[in-house]
């Protein structure tokens, strides 16, 4: 049985689309089948999985208008393994008002044929980052360990808490991953240890994602993270242990 998870934070620059990227990079090295919804306008998944956004005729924004999930979703360049619904600079339209059920009901024929979809959201608190809580079944926030990162946590937790009472009561939040970790760096730790009082030690997922510049080679070559192979040792394995948790989630 498939899982869906939204991948979120208010504010950019954390790493969303890093995390989301990541995992279905793990996925597709252990040979799993997933689906990566973008419904950030901005359309970096797309981009870096290969579907230029500006370029589809159908898109998630298309979706959101009962256009059938199953038309828009098309093949990336990672592998046979790996699916993008894809976004377009249609959805800027699409982050006031709407239908916050819709992309559920158009996912919910097809969820089971992949052992993940991500949902990589926005970066606001709108009607698209509604959508794809209440089309979720678990919400993962990403952070990274620093003041202005750490600022609105408590407004994305709120948000997961009133989808879950007005449209998804099977909504989880799964917890936290903090991204971009410096290997060394005071503040960082502090900001650390004030996102564990905040939220709580159990709630930040382990390990954290190293901050390295291979990642965003990665992303800007178009290629998963495991295709470097010994030059992103780390962040391999982070995204590996990730990516089980993931599996774990609602079991």
């Amino acid at each position: 049985m498939g899982r869906t998870i939204a991948i979120l934070n208010q504010k950019g620059g954390v790493g969303k689309t890093t995390v989301t990227l990541g995992l279905t990079s793990a996925a597709a090295a252990s040979g799993h089948r997933v689906l990566v919804v973008d419904l950030d306008p901005q359309g970096s998944s797309s981009w870096v999985l290969g579907v230029d956004p500006r370029a589809v005729e159908e898109s998630a924004a298309e979706v959101l208008s009962r256009t059938p999930a199953s038309r828009v979703i098309q093949a990336s360049d990672w592998g046979e393994g790996v699916f993008v619904l894809p976004s377009s600079p249609r959805l800027i339209g699409r982050d006031h008002g709407g239908n916050p059920e819709r992309l559920r009901t158009a996912l919910a024929e097809l969820v089971d044929d992949y052992d993940a979809v991500l949902i990589d959201c926005p970066p606001s608190l709108g009607a698209l980052t509604a959508a794809g809580l209440t089309a979720a079944d678990h919400a993962l926030i990403v952070v990274e360990p620093a003041e202005l990162a750490l600022r609105g946590i408590t407004a994305v937790a709120d948000l997961v808490d009133e989808v879950w009472d007005e449209y998804n009561p099977d909504l989880d939040l799964a917890g936290v991953i903090v991204n971009k970790v410096p290997a060394v760096s005071s503040e960082a730790e502090r900001r650390y240890d004030e996102l564990t009082r905040t939220v709580g030690k159990k709630a930040v997922w382990q390990p954290v994602i190293p901050h390295r510049v291979i990642v965003n080679q990665a992303l800007g070559e178009r290629c998963p993270i495991h295709a470097y192979g010994a030059r992103a040792t780390d962040v391999i394995a982070a995204f590996d242990a990730l990516w089980a948790k993931v599996r774990r989630l609602g079991r």
